[in-house]
């Protein structure tokens, strides 16, 4: 078991992230959330190790409390873009990739 304070606390209150949350399809709904679940049962380090998360830095963006904004894919389509603030992740915007197809 996490211990609480040093679990990861999840943040989905950004207006981008809730909008785009909010037009996804019901099975990517399913998968998102499920990553969700999962991202807070982590705690920070086991999240920096996890390598299903795709956890990458996008060093040209800057956080609102001017740290590191990350890029993580929550379902094999979604990608969320996320900046941890203490102990939340606060997540900014979520990115559907429209033909995965394309992108091999």
């Amino acid at each position: 078991m996490v211990a609480a304070h040093n679990r990861v606390r999840l943040d989905l209150n950004g207006p981008e992230f809730q909008e785009v949350l909010c037009q996804l399809e019901p099975s990517e709904w399913k998968q998102v959330a499920a990553s969700l679940r999962r991202l807070r049962g982590l705690d920070w380090s086991e999240l920096y190790r996890h390598t299903a998360f795709h956890w990458e830095a996008i060093e040209h963006l800057k956080a609102p409390n001017a740290g590191k904004v990350s890029s993580l894919r929550l379902s094999l389509r979604v990608r969320a873009l996320a900046f941890r603030d203490g102990d939340f992740l606060r997540f900014l915007s979520l990115h559907s990739d429209h033909d995965p197809a394309s992108k091999k």
